[in-house]
C-alpha cells in the first residue's frame, strides 16, 4: 500500500501532479486529467521531479502519484485525482474522499489493486474507451448491450 504524506517541506510555486512516466495507464489518465484542469496543474513525472522533494521517498513516488500543491499539502493516490478534479471544477469526490471512511479505504484499496495491475487496466481502459484519452469512444456501452442482448436470447 502507498504511504500517504500530508506536507511537504518543498512546495512548489506552482500545483504539481507527479506520475509515473513509465506507466501507459498512468499516461492516458494523465493526459485526460491535464485536459480537464487547463493549465491549473502542472504535470511531471517522478523520474523528472521527485528529487525536488526530498522529504518523500522515491519509493513513494514509484507506488502512487502525489499532487503536490504551493502551500506544501500533499495528496495522495486516488485523491491526488480528486483533488486534481478539485481544480478542474468537479469538487464532489475530493470531498467525498475526504468526509467519508468507506470511500476512502474503498478508493485506497482499489487504487492500489490497478497500481499492481497496471497493465491489465491500461488494456481494460482502452478496451472500454477507446485509444485516444482526449477523444473517448464509449464501447463498454455496446459490451453492455452485447450482454443484455445474449442473456434476452437465452
Amino acid at each position: 500500500m502507498f504511504a500517504k504524506f500530508d506536507h511537504t517541506d518543498y512546495p512548489p510555486k506552482q500545483n504539481i501532479l507527479i506520475w509515473d512516466g513509465q506507466c501507459g495507464f498512468c499516461n492516458f489518465w494523465k493526459t485526460r486529467w491535464e485536459e480537464k484542469t487547463k493549465g491549473k496543474i502542472s504535470f511531471k513525472t517522478y523520474q523528472e521531479f521527485a528529487e525536488n522533494f526530498p522529504d518523500i521517498p522515491l519509493k513513494e513516488f514509484k507506488k502512487a502519484s502525489r499532487l503536490i500543491e504551493t502551500d506544501g499539502k500533499v495528496y495522495s493516490g486516488p485523491d491526488s485525482a480528486y483533488r486534481s478534479l478539485w481544480h478542474a471544477g468537479t469538487k464532489s469526490y475530493h470531498k467525498f474522499y475526504s468526509s467519508n471512511s468507506l470511500f476512502r479505504k474503498l478508493s485506497d484499496h482499489a487504487y492500489n489493486h490497478i497500481a499492481k495491475n497496471r497493465s491489465f487496466y491500461f488494456s481494460l481502459t482502452k478496451l472500454l474507451f477507446g485509444k485516444d484519452p482526449l477523444k473517448f469512444k464509449h464501447y463498454w456501452i455496446i459490451y453492455l448491450l452485447l450482454i443484455f442482448l445474449v442473456i434476452n436470447l437465452l
